[in-house]
């Protein structure tokens, strides 16, 4: 069985490093362009999210699928958070706090993509990177939310259930964290 891929490899966006600068719908500032298309990188992420978890490996398809990977490391992270929350307003809280947290890029010492992504090849661009990879998050955590805690007050045990699952056997949390 294969794993899904993404839909935005094909597309000639911006990249930093061998990352897509993809355009996302969101309200945080951040080096990524804005875009009102129906669907983003976050939606697709979510949405294939729960199939992709189960496999060991993913074969990298393009700049689009290295932003994928990533995410679904992120969400898995977030849910590790949620399943602590009893309350829609203390994840909200819980994950803002986590989007901006210091957090490793490629060609830091714990980064756990190294394989995936390359290292930025300056400070700006490295600067550029953290930047983006904040804005991922930062929206991830709100559409997460929102999809977690629909349409009750307390976390759906159908998302929480995937806190055990490692993508690849990868986290973006060092070991024991």
């Amino acid at each position: 069985m294969t794993s899904y891929h993404s839909q935005f490899n094909s597309e000639s966006n911006k990249l930093i490093g061998n990352l897509a600068l993809l355009p996302l719908r969101t309200q945080y500032k951040g080096p990524a362009p804005k875009t009102t298309d129906d669907q983003d990188i976050i939606d697709e992420a979510l949405y294939y999210f729960k199939a992709n978890v189960f496999f060991k490996s993913y074969e990298v398809k393009g700049s689009g699928d290295r932003v994928m990977i990533y995410l679904t490391l992120y969400i898995s992270e977030c849910l590790k958070k949620l399943q602590r929350c009893p309350s829609r307003i203390e994840a909200q809280k819980s994950l803002a706090t986590l989007a901006v947290s210091s957090f490793d890029i490629p060609g830091d010492p714990g980064f756990p993509l190294s394989a995936f992504l390359t290292k930025p090849s300056n400070r700006a661009e490295a600067d550029q990177m953290r930047q983006y990879f904040t804005q991922l998050r930062q929206e991830m955590g709100q559409r997460l939310v929102e999809k977690v805690f629909y349409p009750d007050e307390k976390p759906s045990k159908w998302w929480i259930c995937f806190t055990k699952r490692r993508f690849m056997d990868k986290s973006l949390s060092g070991p024991g964290k």
